[in-house]
């Protein structure tokens, strides 16, 4: 396959498809581009690299996804005494180490590749997982799942992401799309998987068989992702956060784009199972709404992605994100009766899904294969922060409210669609035609 050629900022479209020619990088120096930059696009290395990430994004990022049935399970056992807004807190830590590390993270991995990161991901993560199934105390619940987990998760997510990037370019979103589904269905299966085991065999036993099934996977996906760029192309001796990447408008305007979806993409996840309770839906049932929400962001992260292959990832990214936003806005305020909820969930997890697997694939886009890691984790820790306040913010809105849900769902709603606006913007800094296919 040829090289795809690092030459200006200036790009050239093809209406239709996706061009071959459209540079993927920012980058002059063409003195060691061609082996970095001549992707095969498949191969059994590539191949095993999606199958590792996979696994490493079912058990990380997909049980995080379930962070709802913890919430509800917290707030009537063992923290029954405290607010929900307080108990989000737990999640919110944990979504803000699993971003915000992601700059770091990306940094390492562009240095010494996935393997490493990931092996002590998996320890780290196993253990924030038993850790847990001890814990006793507020605080602790916040050290062990909060702290240590955000971080395992972060070290099992970002490394085969960045290097599924390195094996593919022209199919890289399907890739890329292939891999989210991991996270999608273990989001799926891990609230009716961790609900049943509390109720069987109790809290501390049910964590301890999910941490005996993330040692086996992630163990597996660390044993098969890899890296086609050596460490020795790249540079070791600039910054671990390189904010001049920043300059780049395309990349800045997704970043801010990405901190206002993040305020309020993570919002029906946290909250849509105590909404469900709260609206007349039995407790046992409305932990099949989160999973509905999820399964459905299974299909939302692999159609999209392979269609963007061919339309192209800006060009469907900044309608499924609006079209996230706008779902919350129109359906969650009205929904009242469980099959309401479940249309609601259906439509969120579809384009929310979508959103998720195609954010890489344009920092991709825009960016040196060489930095790729960098950028993603640069992007990943910006958007810590909104991520940590949105959870937490939107259980403030609940308690003002009185108990209503409306505050809550407008804020999340709206700021997605905001979010969507700004990635728009950076769809045009590449191309300045509205319908071109980027």
């Amino acid at each position: 396959m040829s090289a795809v050629p690092l030459t200006s900022g200036r790009v050239s479209i093809q209406y239709g498809s996706v061009s071959r020619n459209t540079p993927v990088s920012l980058a002059e120096d063409r003195s060691s581009e061609d082996d970095v930059q001549d992707f095969l696009d498949g191969g059994l290395a590539a191949w095993l690299t999606v199958f590792g990430a996979f696994f490493a994004l079912f058990c990380s990022f997909g049980q995080m996804n379930a962070f709802g049935t913890f919430q509800s399970w917290y707030t009537t056992h063992q923290l029954q005494e405290m607010h929900p807004s307080t108990v989000a807190w737990i999640g919110s830590v944990q979504l803000w180490v699993f971003f915000f590390s992601g700059g770091f993270i990306g940094r390492m991995f562009d240095v010494y590749g996935p393997r490493t990161i990931m092996t002590l991901g998996t320890a780290v993560y196993v253990a924030s997982i038993l850790l847990t199934s001890v814990a006793r105390t507020y605080h602790e619940y916040v050290l062990a799942q909060g702290v240590l987990s955000g971080l395992g998760v972060g070290m099992l997510f970002y490394p085969p992401l960045a290097a599924i990037s390195t094996h593919f370019s022209k199919y890289r979103a399907t890739a890329l799309g292939i891999a989210m589904v991991g996270s999608g269905l273990g989001g799926a299966i891990y609230p009716i998987l961790l609900q049943y085991l509390f109720v069987r065999i109790g809290f501390a036993w049910g964590l301890r068989v999910s941490a005996a099934i993330c040692f086996v996977l992630c163990t597996t996906a660390a044993a098969t992702v890899t890296s086609r760029i050596a460490p020795g192309k790249v540079d070791t001796t600039g910054p671990w956060i390189n904010l001049s990447a920043l300059k780049d408008s395309r990349f800045s305007l997704l970043v801010v784009g990405s901190c206002f979806v993040s305020l309020g993409l993570f919002t029906p996840f946290c909250y849509i199972v105590s909404y469900a309770t709260d609206h007349g839906v039995d407790s046992t049932t409305a932990f099949y709404i989160l999973a509905v929400l999820n399964l459905a962001s299974v299909l939302g992260r692999i159609a999209p992605a392979h269609v963007a292959d061919v339309f192209g990832r800006f060009t469907l990214l900044v309608p499924c994100a609006c079209l996230a936003g706008l779902s919350s806005l129109l359906l969650w305020t009205t929904a009242q009766t469980l099959t309401q909820l479940v249309l609601y969930a259906a439509l969120y997890g579809l384009f929310s899904g979508a959103f998720n697997a195609l954010i890489v694939p344009c920092i991709a886009q825009i960016s040196d294969i060489r930095e790729i890691g960098m950028r993603i984790g640069l992007l990943y820790s910006v958007i810590s922060f909104p991520s940590l306040v949105g959870n937490p913010a939107a259980g403030m809105l609940l308690r003002v409210c009185d108990g209503s849900y409306t505050g809550l769902i407008v804020m999340s709603g709206a700021s997605v669609v905001v979010g969507s606006f700004f990635m728009f913007l950076s769809k045009l800094k590449i191309h300045p035609d509205v319908f071109a296919r980027v």
